[in-house]
């Protein structure tokens, strides 16, 4: 499986799985090479200036008004669009789960989908809903794409295979991919089960934050993102296509594959990123950054600084501040984070947040380290110390986060999660250096 990497966010590619499938000087000619039908793709209006205007010109099998044909209604109730409110009795508070186990029944990516959370409004394509995939069955002979917004997948626990308009992506564990907002696609398993974690943006795509007085390098760097090549099924037979629109889903049944592009360039294209390259920085002396630094991705509103989602990690990473405590502090926050753990230990939850686990922290909900974590940042020995296997994220958003009936009911909602902080002790006793027998 090749892919060519991504110079650059608004940068052309071009691409093709036959020599001379692509036409060279002219998008639209009157007959296209291999007898292809020429079309575009667009990620944004037309007019959108040429730094975010976003589109790929396709040349494909069959035109895409031959893969949609008369469409009737269909149920996925597990997966929920914004808004989403008032369907549980769940009181207000921190939340944590355990891993969503894998379904003893077949059960694919698209079926496999459950909605955590919802924020903003589908319909006005602002905010965005956060999932967990589990899956046991591949696509067998059925295709998605998404209206409503462009994809965001993590996956946990078993790799997955992203066949889409423009070619094939395998995703593992330490990895994500990005689908646009349109964009077909048909997802197969790489192992017996998959589990992981999807953001679905219904805003502006997501893209690279701004790196200020950074500079040039570090976090996310453009050269680490790759956008597969062209790829394309010349399958005839019945198949299934289903589309989320406006919250609601729906289905049309096809005679040939819509993964049929044989050719393509433009800038509207999935992609993937192996978060092991993420370049982290922080404090070389003392104190503790705003956790933005840790920003992979974000996808902007209308209000500069004020994100509609960031997606952040917390990767492996050398710790060297002086005279400061460590772990992220106690905080109260604006925005609303929704958390997950990829694999290891998070350094500020050591007990009860496990892999495949996800918390929830709303906006102006106070949270922070648990008390054995407080003790251990508070007390230990602060030298060099590089913290390994941990890989944790967070979707974050200004807009909040909405509890669907499903997360309020699940099985491995945590009851006993304010408990972590139930051994904060007094240490007040009016002397400078307070109470720390």
């Amino acid at each position: 499986m090749t892919f060519s990497y991504m110079p650059g966010f608004g940068n052309d590619f071009e691409t093709e799985a036959l020599p001379g499938a692509l036409p060279q000087g002219q998008n639209s000619p009157q007959r296209a090479p291999y007898g292809l039908y020429a079309e575009q793709l667009s990620g944004s209006p037309f007019t959108a200036p040429r730094g975010t205007n976003e589109r790929s010109w396709l040349y494909r099998i069959r035109p895409s008004v031959k893969h949609s044909g008369r469409f009737s209604g269909l149920s996925l109730p597990h997966w929920k669009s914004a808004p989403n409110i008032g369907d549980h009795t769940l009181p207000l508070g921190q939340l944590r789960w355990d891993p969503v186990p894998v379904p003893a029944e077949p059960t694919s990516f698209l079926a496999g989908m459950r909605t955590m959370t919802t924020a903003g409004d589908v319909h006005t394509q602002t905010g965005m809903a956060t999932h967990v995939y589990v899956a046991n069955a591949d696509m067998l002979d059925e295709y998605f794409f998404n209206a409503d917004g462009e994809l965001l997948i993590v996956p946990q626990d078993g790799g997955i295979r992203v066949a889409t308009e423009l070619g094939v992506m395998d995703v593992v564990p330490k990895e994500i991919c990005v689908i646009p907002r349109g964009m077909i696609f048909r997802v197969t398993l790489l192992d017996e089960t998959a589990r992981g974690y999807v953001c679905e943006n219904y805003g502006a795509k997501f893209t690279l934050p701004d790196r200020g007085p950074i500079g040039a390098n570090c976090l996310a760097n453009p050269r680490d993102f790759k956008t597969p090549v062209a790829w394309y099924e010349d399958k005839e037979g019945p198949c299934r296509l289903v589309v989320k629109w406006c919250g609601g889903f729906h289905e049309t049944q096809l005679e040939a594959s819509p993964l049929d592009v044989v050719a393509w360039h433009g800038n509207y294209a999935p992609y993937k990123y192996d978060l092991t390259t993420y370049s982290p920085v922080g404090a070389i002396l003392f104190d503790h950054p705003d956790p933005s630094i840790f920003t992979v991705l974000t996808a902007p509103s209308g209000e500069e600084g004020t994100a509609n989602i960031d997606f952040v990690i917390f990767p492996e990473r050398w710790m060297v501040a002086e005279h400061s405590f460590r772990p992220p502090w106690y905080h109260r926050n604006i925005m609303s984070e929704f958390m997950g753990l990829i694999y290891g230990r998070y350094d500020a939850k050591e007990e009860g947040f496990v892999p495949g686990g996800m918390s929830l922290h709303n906006m102006m909900l106070p949270h922070g380290p648990d008390a054995t974590g407080f003790e251990k940042a508070s007390t230990s020995e602060l030298k060099p110390e590089k913290l390994t296997g941990t890989m944790a994220f967070m979707f974050e958003t200004r807009f909040p986060q909405h509890l669907t009936r499903y997360a309020a009911d699940l099985d491995t909602l945590q009851d006993t999660y304010l408990d972590c902080w139930a051994e904060l002790k007094k240490r007040f006793d009016g002397t400078i250096d307070g109470n720390w027998d």
